[in-house]
């Protein structure tokens, strides 16, 4: 089924209602290279499609649940790939992960209550925590000239100081492109526990781990960690779903599940829907020779880019995982705001700007590597061109 994937294919997705083509600027002259969203431009796996088009065609479109074999097939994949035991009744199904996550800030803290969030990172999580009215904390990672690492002492006075109730972890981590190993994880989980903190541990980029690195779940290290752990896992990610909508939240903890299955009732949210859980199933059946071929093909995407920014005045940080590219562009000696002025409007590449991603962001850019190798090396060439 999968045998003639080809990801060099260049799609176009105007008009489609994506956010990553349809709200390209317009500059004279510029045909924009969109490289800024967590989206790839590859055609998800053959079977999704056949799957959705077998629902069209039956063309009742009712109630749904998710059945057995969904949870099985979820079950597996995290098993086999990461050796990951789930069970069925730890699952709660959720449109999205900053979804769940959301309702888990809700469940588990009063308004003002203060949660951690270690920057730069992925911008919705401060967007969110300060949308729940809850105190925004901050604990900056730090960069040793090689990889980014937290600050320990640091990230246990934050909490002491503002009587943190949640850590929100990203892992791996987005924009830096860390896969924190496990000594890490259990350092994170050491302190927090110590200090009655629960962890919500954003993993929906954990299939994506490139080399010899090695996504360890944190729940899946101790049966102790497990119990102050909520993960948030999706295959949107990992197949290019995010505009059908299926995620998960894994907890062990039946107390702290209690109150988010709670929380999540509250929103009016019930089921997934029929497109979703079909997706998700096919996917989970038979999308694995799909991923591998393209996590290699990512792999060279990476390499790609290292090297041709190797010898400029901009440097890619060690991306462990996902396929989002730090970029270092403070020897350019300018703003967020004016690099990506510049890369716009001089390159006609569409990157995102560091800052976002809160402290620690100002002089990065962040790039998808997700993409077919053309539209890659054609992106490079015209950064250079500038630099």
């Amino acid at each position: 089924m999968n045998k003639n994937i080809n990801f060099n294919i260049i799609h176009n997705r105007q008009n489609t209602c994506s956010v990553k083509y349809d709200f390209i600027p317009k500059i004279k002259n510029k045909n924009i290279i969109p490289m800024w969203v967590a989206d790839m431009d590859f055609k998800s796996p053959v079977t999704v499609g056949e799957n959705l088009k077998k629902i069209a065609n039956h063309n009742i479109y009712g109630y749904t649940y998710v059945d057995n074999e969904y949870f099985s097939l979820l079950q597996n994949w995290y098993l086999k790939r990461m050796n990951w035991k789930i069970k069925k009744e730890e699952i709660l199904c959720v449109p999205t992960v900053m979804f769940g996550i959301s309702a888990a800030i809700r469940a588990l803290t009063k308004i003002n209550d203060s949660i951690l969030i270690s920057q730069p990172v992925y911008y919705p999580f401060s967007n969110i925590v300060l949308a729940n009215d809850r105190k925004l904390v901050i604990n900056p990672l730090v960069f040793n000239g090689k990889e980014y690492e937290f600050d320990f002492k640091d990230f246990e006075n934050k909490i002491k100081e503002n009587n943190v109730k949640v850590y929100i972890l990203c892992s791996p981590h987005n924009p830096v492109g860390r896969v924190w190993t496990k000594q890490e994880l259990l350092s994170i989980a050491k302190i927090c526990i110590k200090n009655n903190v629960i962890i919500i541990s954003d993993e929906i980029h954990s299939d994506f781990i490139y080399d010899n690195y090695k996504h360890h779940p944190i729940s899946s290290l101790s049966k102790q960690i497990a119990q102050n752990i909520v993960t948030a896992i999706a295959p949107t990610k990992t197949f290019n779903l995010a505009g059908l909508q299926a995620a998960h939240l894994v907890i062990r903890n039946n107390k702290i599940k209690d109150k988010i299955f709670k929380s999540i009732i509250a929103t009016g949210f019930s089921t997934l829907t029929i497109p979703a859980i079909q997706a998700v199933k096919a996917v989970y059946k038979e999308g694995e020779s799909w991923f591998n071929k393209l996590l290699k093909y990512l792999q060279q995407n990476r390499d790609i880019l290292n090297n041709e920014f190797s010898n400029t005045k901009i440097s890619v940080n060690n991306m462990q995982g996902t396929y989002l590219a730090w970029i270092d562009c403070r020897n350019l000696n300018l703003s967020c705001e004016q690099i990506e002025k510049l890369f716009l409007k001089k390159a006609g590449v569409w990157l995102h700007k560091g800052s976002t991603f809160g402290i620690g962001g100002e002089g990065y850019m962040r790039l998808n590597i997700a993409c077919p190798q053309k539209v890659l090396n054609k992106a490079i060439t015209k950064i250079k061109d500038i630099l």
